[in-house]
């Protein structure tokens, strides 16, 4: 059970690290470039912590589906990006993968 924690907290870390890298203007303005390489630096050291204990290809497939989601729902609401409803759709069968696979799939136990 840590280890799906240290891989949450790894993929928070993450989009918080993507979501500077927006804000640091390629790595113009110091504030959000430290933000970047801290937050990168952690959700890499987290998700190696996780692989100790879940699969690659799982703790993978989580990491990029729940990020892929984060990210296209913070680019909505802080950045003002838009979404229509093919986007939507694909966010949905992303997110819908990754419950399917850690339901049902016996790959990360």
């Amino acid at each position: 059970m840590k280890s799906w924690l240290f891989l949450l907290i790894a993929i928070v870390s993450e989009v918080i690290g993507t979501s500077a890298l927006k804000q640091s203007e390629s790595f113009t303005r110091l504030i959000p470039t430290i933000i970047c390489a801290v937050s990168f630096a952690s959700a890499f050291y987290l998700l190696s912590l996780t692989l100790r204990t879940i699969p690659v290809g799982v703790a993978y497939a989580v990491w990029s589906g729940l990020g892929v989601v984060l990210i296209a729902l913070i680019g909505w609401k802080v950045f003002g990006q838009a979404l229509d409803w093919p986007a939507v759709i694909g966010i949905a069968l992303i997110l819908s993968g990754v419950l399917v696979m850690n339901l049902f799939s016996q790959a990360g136990h």
